[in-house]
């Protein structure tokens, strides 16, 4: 097994904190956030797997005593080393990702990595693969799918569940709906990221994939048309968390089913070399946990 070397930036931070023993003393040495400052000495006690802080008042831990000590002698060495270029700092990741999953799950938790890691600038650049838009020289990308991804590493983020979703609105006047079999004749919203046969089948129901009515290549679109009373859609419930916690969606059902489907985070070989891109991978690896 491959041993990893923990992001310059953590260490650095963890050397500071163990000398400064203050917080915000250690945000103000790094200028970076108080909340950077923890949220690196936690992905650094993540990475090595120990700890390294014993009490609230940052005092060492006798594993985090031995270690400080071949911290400050890397961090020596490297002090050593002339450099002849002055560097900006700043580290560029671009991020392909597809547009619902950009808009529920990825911009609510963004500012948390922005704040943590401010020298990292990241571009967001949208994906679909059912139209063969993709982004062009992306460093990652989030796919949703089985996960049999031969082209690139990956690791899955994050499984969901499905259920139909309507609107309030539509739902009074055309509901109630008690049993699975109530959907029949209903104008049912399609889409091929998600066939309605997962469902049709969890509830041993042998009906054909609709081949009529409305049908959208996102699932977001799809909410908003579920949303202004089109029909039923049946939607991912982390996907489609903004509609429900606003009211513009309700279930039909109070089940939900796996979907066959995850989302995955890839790459090409050779990207995690890049700290910039090993960190904001386990950062959203651990935000979506």
């Amino acid at each position: 097994m491959t041993s990893r070397i923990p992001p310059i930036q953590c260490l650095l931070t963890f050397e500071a904190l163990a000398r400064l023993r203050s917080v915000t003393q250690t945000s103000e040495e790094l200028c970076v956030t108080p909340s950077a400052v923890s949220h690196r000495v936690k992905q650094l006690e993540n990475i090595i797997g120990t700890k390294l802080f014993g009490r609230a008042d940052f005092s060492l831990t006798t594993d985090g005593t031995e270690y400080l000590a071949h911290v400050r002698e890397g961090l020596a060495s490297l002090e050593k080393f002339p450099s002849n270029s002055p560097a900006s700092g700043r580290r560029k990741i671009k991020l392909a990702v597809t547009p619902t999953f950009a808009r529920s799950v990825l911009m609510p938790r963004l500012r948390q990595f922005i704040e943590a890691y401010p020298e990292i600038d990241l571009t967001l650049q949208v994906t679909i693969p059912l139209l063969d838009v993709v982004a062009e020289d992306a460093d990652l990308t989030v796919r949703f799918g089985a996960g049999r991804y031969a082209d690139v590493e990956h690791i899955c983020l994050m499984k969901d569940e499905i259920t139909p979703l309507a609107s309030p609105a539509w739902l009074r006047e055309n509901g109630p709906f008690t049993a699975p079999e109530d959907l029949q004749g209903q104008p049912l919203l399609r889409s091929p990221l998600e066939p309605w046969r997962t469902w049709f089948s969890a509830h041993n129901l042998d009906w054909p994939e609709p081949l009529d009515g409305s049908s959208f290549n996102d699932i977001g679109l799809m909410c908003d048309a579920a949303a202004q009373g089109l029909g039923i859609g049946l939607v991912r419930t982390k996907l489609g968390a903004p509609w429900l916690d606003s009211g513009q969606l309700v279930r039909l059902y109070p089940d939900s089913i796996p979907s066959p489907h995850a989302h995955y985070l890839c790459w090409r070989a050779g990207t995690m070399d890049r700290w910039e891109c090993a960190t904001f991978a386990e950062w959203l690896r651990h935000a979506l946990t």
